[in-house]
């Protein structure tokens, strides 16, 4: 008799252990719950911009099958020609092992919110507050030309998400320790096997350092670091070209790629050049009519038509460039500042001579190029998996519509941003002495908006020295919107001082 009650003690027992633990597991998702609904409250405006930026994400996908293909696509996919570094595929080829087109673009699109996260977090924590932290997110979440190159199959965005890591990881601290200055000079030095201009980022980022650190040693410790760094990539990529491609350098371009911005900036035909390299001096209409990259890609250019074959057309095409260069250095230089403020317009569209920035506006139709045709996308998909060149008409067209009336980055407002990074940057000019608890905070903020400043105006000069494209401009997204951020916070903690409200504030959020 006494076993049964035993027993039923030891069922009644564990039911209510059972019980017991259902409430604990209630009650643990219950705290999770009010947890997340706390942050959502906390960050509701990145919360709501990450939503639009994802549903945006998510009809690109749809709209556009595989993926969107452009003319250095091919040469990304199948390694055919081409000049420019091939760190692109460091991101394709896992990808594509694992899935196919369709998620190389899902891939990307995951980047571009992936970074808007980033620079949220470093912002914050430079103790930016949450709506301005929030708003700078928004040109890289909701633009419609950063959506159009996130669903291409294009270097770009691998490009911007390395920049972005680099810088981050640079300013996670205020100083930067060992391991932080080591991974954000391999980050932007990655960066360099992406895309060739990256190579200049060195710059910025040994600049940062010398401001942001203090004393000689630990500067010349860190930047050995962070250069010891950036070369890994940029060396192990020439090591890899030189074997495979008899080159140890990243790309092989020669000294072309000049010829384009020069002919168009200058006027060649008021110059007096050598027989040899007359040829090279094209009718004004055809050179507006090519352009910067028509003038040193396409078959009609007078540099692909004009040039002698074998080792000698390089050295003529050089010594040309220099001739027009040194005949008129203004004229080149002032169609370089030209081009550099056609970022700050109202509206975008192609000037004469431009790249058309139709080929980075989505389109109602599955867009085609000269190197790019429908039969060119289909045999993509059937090698990698993700079918042929299909559109959702009505998806396209929202898509469109949304893109070219207004669903893009103001021009006026990365110029607003543009100011405000100059101006918190100049705060790295007062002297360290007699360093009060504000006067660190707010040189603090000057250095690392010295930073994002400082990546923004290279970068893009560096490109617009050699041509304007509305796809190059794609890094002042991921740029000048935190450089704007940190220049506005830092100009108001310079005029709030140590005492007011808003310093404390500041204060209390860096921490």
């Amino acid at each position: 008799m006494g076993m049964p009650s035993a027993a039923a003690g030891r069922s009644a027992g564990a039911g209510r252990a059972d019980a017991a633990a259902a409430d604990a597991g209630r009650a643990d998702a219950g705290r999770a719950d009010a947890a997340a609904v706390a942050l959502l409250r906390r960050h509701w405006l990145l919360a709501l911009l990450l939503t639009a930026g994802l549903i945006l994400r998510v009809l690109a996908e749809l709209a556009y099958r595989p993926a969107l293909f452009f003319s250095d696509s091919i040469r990304y996919l199948y390694l055919s020609g081409g000049n420019d570094p091939m760190g692109y595929r460091v991101l394709l080829r896992p990808v594509l092992l694992v899935g196919n087109l369709d998620m190389v673009a899902a891939v990307q699109h995951l980047l571009g919110l992936a970074m808007a996260v980033a620079l949220y977090a470093v912002l914050l924590r430079r103790g930016a507050p949450r709506a301005l932290a929030a708003l700078a997110t928004a040109p890289v979440l909701l633009d419609g030309y950063q959506l159009q190159l996130e669903q291409s199959i294009m270097s770009d965005v691998l490009f911007e998400a390395l920049i972005v890591a680099g810088l981050v990881i640079l300013l996670w601290q205020r100083a930067p320790g060992p391991w932080m200055a080591a991974a954000a000079g391999f980050a932007l030095g990655s960066s360099a096997t992406v895309r060739e201009v990256g190579q200049i980022l060195i710059l910025p980022a040994a600049i940062y350092l010398l401001v942001a650190v203090s004393g000689w040693r630990s500067r010349l410790r860190l930047g050995a670091l962070l250069a010891a760094a950036f070369l890994v990539p940029i060396l192990a990529y020439a090591a890899t070209s030189l074997v495979i491609n008899g080159h140890f350098r990243l790309a092989n371009q020669g000294t072309n790629e000049l010829y384009g911005r020069v002919v168009l900036a200058t006027n060649c035909h008021a110059l007096k050049v050598p027989a040899d390299e007359r040829g090279l001096c094209p009718a004004r209409q055809l050179a507006l009519r090519l352009g910067d990259d028509g003038l040193v890609h396409s078959p009609e250019s007078p540099l692909r038509t004009f040039m002698p074959a074998g080792p000698r057309a390089s050295a003529i095409a050089g010594d040309f460039t220099r001739r027009l260069l040194r005949h008129d250095p203004v004229g080149v230089v002032a169609a370089i500042g030209r081009d550099a403020l056609k970022l700050f317009a109202v509206t975008r569209v192609t000037d004469p001579g431009d790249t058309p920035i139709a080929r980075w506006q989505f389109q109602y139709n599955y867009p085609t190029y000269q190197h790019v045709s429908l039969r060119t996308v289909r045999a993509a998909g059937r090698r990698y998996g993700g079918g042929g060149p299909a559109v959702s008409r009505p998806l396209a067209a929202f898509l469109r519509a949304y893109q070219l009336d207004g669903g893009y980055t103001p021009g006026p407002l990365l110029a607003l941003a543009a100011l405000a990074g100059l101006g918190g940057s100049i705060g790295v000019a007062r002297r360290r002495s007699g360093r009060s608890a504000a006067h660190a905070v707010q040189r603090d903020l000057s250095a690392a908006c010295l930073l994002f400043f400082a990546v923004a105006v290279i970068l893009l000069l560096a490109s617009d020295a050699f041509e304007f494209s509305w796809r190059y401009q794609l890094p002042a997204l991921v740029t000048l919107p935190p450089a704007g951020a940190l220049g506005i916070l830092a100009i108001v903690r310079g005029l709030a001082g140590g005492n007011s409200v808003v310093g404390t504030s500041l204060r209390k959020q860096r921490q």
